[in-house]
């Protein structure tokens, strides 16, 4: 062992399975693996076990649009057990690649992918080991050892030359627990397993939002379908007053699932990452945000959609955003759904992508990597338009989640209300919360809740949450920042009460969320030194730099930059 590279992956969820993926099909016997896991078992990770899921929840992505693994979804489910098949109502003959399924199915599948690999590990003589019910709590680099300690809960210490953060997921606790009828997220989903004589505030609308929402409605009424197949939703007694009550910035529902022609990673009409450095390089050390969208977005769509591409030829990144979203400002949300729906039914059924909404979902894609490049200007501005549009359009609401909500709306249970940016909850100590905002008339509302769930979905934490606390009082990894392209642009942003760093050499900075990172993962330190022993793939800590959580698609990507590294 004393030659061997020693390698510890923290975390065995989706991004640690990717990763250890990624060792095995090296075929190196020159490393150790060993993975970190705080549960019983590998590969599920938070959104595909009980800590994400109920029975109720599904993926929102089928077997043809996720990464390959060891086999595919459609054989894995031939050795599933009729018994969990039937559990899922799932008919391994009727199931095909284009069928969402059961997280918790889905869980099982990723485990299942996770022996599989072991078994390879070992057929090749590459050792690992797997420390199940094993919390890491803290990292202490030893840069003149060249060696990481880990050191878990139960005071272990055990030393690597290189470690991957795959922690995943995080939502902290702040007032749950402490308030009563107040919940900081909506997960793990069984405590919403509440029967509710009362209004419930759920503020935003993302998927997030409907695994509350699917979880909810069970516990406090009924779906059933008619002969033409329409579902509909009928209360329970006990529940009377019953009702959820949707609060977004902006009033809009995500749009519906529909079929998808290209994975993200085989696209491949996307700039390179040489031309993307090519690009920066000539840029003054910037990667243009509107570059990106003439290459990655409007010239793919030249190609497979030439009408819509002649309605927005002429439009910058702006225009584009306001045309988009102008049609969904206009119509009310659940008459919105309901059309999107029948579109993407007809978009499944003929399997004909909705071109435009795909590449959306590229170009998001294609800017996370590179995102740490942009200028402080172009982040705002991809902050202010471009994610906001991205995060409604790429949500893909699958087909039953979409049947429900209306089905909700129909009965009188569900409602949406636009709060605006300026919007505030407060919790109140009797339980529950207060939602303060300005309706559309100018009237200040203030109204009370006795049950309130965040569902704004996975939050950017800050450098300060970082939870392995050596690497900040050691500072080995520094807060992300990034740099404004003109002074002047950079002050007046100070000026509005932004986060902005002004530097000694007259430089000033955006802060965003979470640490800094190179692109091949590494920390970078306060002096812009990278650490070749630590490596992060956690989203919610890389959040400033990698703005897009594209799940598995992010997960193949970041292992495949973080292997060509360590075997540099």
């Amino acid at each position: 062992m004393e030659n061997k590279k020693r390698i510890a992956i923290l975390g065995g969820g989706p991004s640690g399975l990717f990763m250890f993926k990624r060792l095995v099909d090296s075929g190196r016997t020159d490393i150790t693996v060993t993975i970190f896991e705080r549960k019983k078992k590998l590969g599920s990770g938070m959104p595909y076990s009980a800590e994400g899921a109920n029975d109720e929840h599904i993926t929102n992505v089928s077997s043809n649009e996720i990464p390959l693994l060891v086999n595919s979804l459609a054989d894995w489910i031939k050795s599933v057990s009729k018994d969990t098949l039937d559990k899922f109502h799932i008919d391994p003959n009727r199931f095909n690649e284009y069928k969402v399924l059961p997280r918790l199915l889905f869980g099982q599948y990723l485990t299942a992918q996770f022996d599989l690999l072991q078994k390879q590990a070992r057929e090749k003589d590459i050792p690992y080991e797997v420390h199940y019910n094993s919390q890491v709590v803290d990292l202490v680099d030893y840069p003149e050892q060249e060696m990481v300690t880990v050191i878990t809960d139960d005071q272990e210490k055990f030393e690597f030359d290189q470690v991957i953060i795959c922690t995943g997921h995080n939502w902290p606790h702040k007032l749950e627990g402490k308030i009563p009828g107040y919940f900081d997220s909506p997960y793990p989903p069984v405590k919403l397993a509440l029967q509710l004589d009362h209004p419930v505030a759920i503020k935003g609308s993302s998927l997030t939002a409907v695994d509350a929402i699917r979880t909810l409605a069970r516990h406090n009424g009924t779906f059933s379908k008619d002969a033409k197949g329409l579902l509909s939703y009928q209360l329970l007694e006990e529940s009377p007053n019953f009702k959820m009550v949707l609060h977004t910035r902006n009033g809009m529902l995500p749009a519906v699932r529909f079929h998808l022609e290209d994975s993200h990673l085989s696209n491949d009409s996307l700039l390179t990452k040489e031309e993307i450095a090519a690009h920066v390089a000539g840029n003054n050390g910037f990667l243009s945000l509107d570059y990106i969208f003439e290459k990655d977005f409007k010239a793919p769509i030249r190609e497979k959609e030439p009408g819509f591409y002649e309605k927005i030829k002429d439009m910058n990144l702006e225009e584009f955003v306001a045309a988009m979203m102008e049609l969904r400002e206009r119509l009310d949300p659940f008459q919105l759904l309901k059309a999107e729906y029948a579109e993407a039914e007809q978009s499944i059924k003929r399997r004909e992508s909705i071109y435009w909404k795909e590449m959306l979902g590229v170009l998001s894609f294609a800017l996370n990597y590179p995102a740490k490049h942009l200028s402080a200007e172009d982040m705002l501005r991809l902050q202010k338009s471009l994610t906001p549009l991205i995060s409604i359009v790429i949500a893909y609401i699958p087909q039953s989640s979409s049947e429900e909500l209306l089905a909700l709306h129909q009965a009188g249970v569900l409602d949406l209300i636009p709060v605006g940016d300026e919007s505030r909850v407060e919790a109140a100590a009797k339980g529950g919360a207060t939602y303060h905002y300005t309706d559309h008339a100018g009237k200040e509302l203030s109204v009370y809740f006795s049950t309130y769930i965040d569902c704004v979905g996975q939050p950017h934490l800050s450098y300060e949450d970082f939870p392995f606390k050596s690497l900040l009082n050691n500072k080995t990894i520094s807060p992300a920042r990034l740099k404004f392209n003109s002074a002047v642009e950079g002050r007046k942003a100070m000026i509005e009460g932004k986060e902005v760093v002004l530097t000694r050499f007259g430089d000033f900075y955006l802060k965003v969320s979470g640490i800094t990172i190179n692109d091949h993962f590494q920390v970078v330190d306060d002096y812009g030194a990278f650490n070749d022993r630590i490596y992060v793939m956690a989203v919610p800590y890389i959040g400033g730099y990698n703005p897009d959580y594209s799940g598995l698609d992010f997960s193949e990507a970041a292992s495949a930059a973080i292997v060509k590294r360590l075997f540099a």
